[in-house]
């Protein structure tokens, strides 16, 4: 398989631009999406919500509206000139029913721009990569508890979308080596649960050969972790990689046995993995980019990415 290449990045936001809310998973409490864009003014951002963010299915309560509705509201504010970022409000569930629904040359045509989520989007992470060659933001969510509550994780967000700078050296005070060494790749991964629901569908990758892969999950219980990690090994999916960065496992059951099994499944792969990186579904996460060059010291807990925006 040929090596993950770096994708073409969006350029960074300044004062004044618009940025599009979407929801193309569960349902948004209102009180969080008004806390959320409050702040994105702060910023001074514009941001618009796109009009069936707040709308819930009439049939599957778990849905942010209907899949024809969500992927409207989705490929609307993509294709939108005048938006500058589409930033989606929470994960959930419903990505996977949507993206099909997408009009892909339609996407492809409006350009780059910032894409941001985690969680359920890692399913949008993956097809942007794979559909139009994009990086995308491994990040918090408008409308979620980090985004609101924590400012570490505001403030490192905001310096992502809105900083020049060529590289970043991302941590956590957790952040330490499971399997020690440094590794040199392209970011790639999100959610393991997604990824893993992802083989064989149009955007599942045969695999991540050298690149440098984010996993974390929450709520999966460690037999349910090795499950998916295994399918991942039996598939092939792993060959090649080049290192690997853990974020959180909250709700996944006690640390140790998590731990356990991230060894047992990854450990033999022979490369540089790091633990507890500061992703994912924890109080303080990290904004990570993917689909760009970075640098993963094990020994360090440290991963150092190229900038996710572009000057221009």
């Amino acid at each position: 398989m040929t090596p993950l290449v770096p994708l073409t990045r969006p350029r960074r936001l300044v004062p004044g631009d618009r940025v599009a809310v979407v929801a193309p998973s569960g349902p948004v409490p209102r009180e969080r999406l008004d806390a959320g864009l409050d702040i994105l003014r702060g910023w001074d951002l514009d941001p618009v919500v796109a009009p069936h963010v707040l709308d819930r299915h009439p049939v599957f309560g778990y849905l942010a509206g209907t899949d024809a509705a969500r992927a409207r509201d989705f490929q609307e504010a993509w294709c939108d000139p005048s938006v500058a970022a589409v930033l989606c409000a929470r994960g959930g569930y419903g990505a996977q029913r949507m993206t099909d629904l997408l009009d892909w040359e339609a996407l492809r045509a409006a350009g780059p721009k910032t894409l941001l989520g985690f969680s359920d989007i890692t399913v949008l992470h993956e097809a942007f990569a794979v559909r139009l060659g994009l990086s995308t933001l491994h990040g918090t969510m408008i409308a979620a508890h980090g985004f609101l509550k924590d400012e570490p994780t505001r403030a490192q967000l905001r310096d992502t979308l809105f900083g020049p700078e060529r590289t970043r050296v991302l941590g956590a005070p957790t952040a330490r080596a499971l399997v020690p060494g440094t590794a040199r790749g392209v970011t790639v991964g999100g959610c393991l649960a997604l990824l893993a629901s992802g083989l064989g569908t149009p955007d599942g990758r045969p695999g991540v050969p050298g690149g440098i892969l984010l996993l974390e999950d929450i709520g999966e219980e460690p037999y349910r972790i090795d499950r998916m990690l295994t399918q991942l090994l039996r598939a092939g999916w792993l060959d090649g990689v080049a290192g690997i960065a853990l974020g959180s496992w909250r709700e996944c059951g006690p640390y140790e046995e998590v731990r356990a099994v991230l060894l047992d499944r990854l450990g033999g792969l022979g490369v540089p993995v790091v633990e507890e990186l500061g992703f994912g579904h924890c109080e303080t996460s990290l904004t990570v980019p993917l689909g760009v060059p970075a640098v993963l010291d094990a020994d360090a807990g440290t991963l150092t990415v190229e900038a996710a925006v572009t000057e221009d």
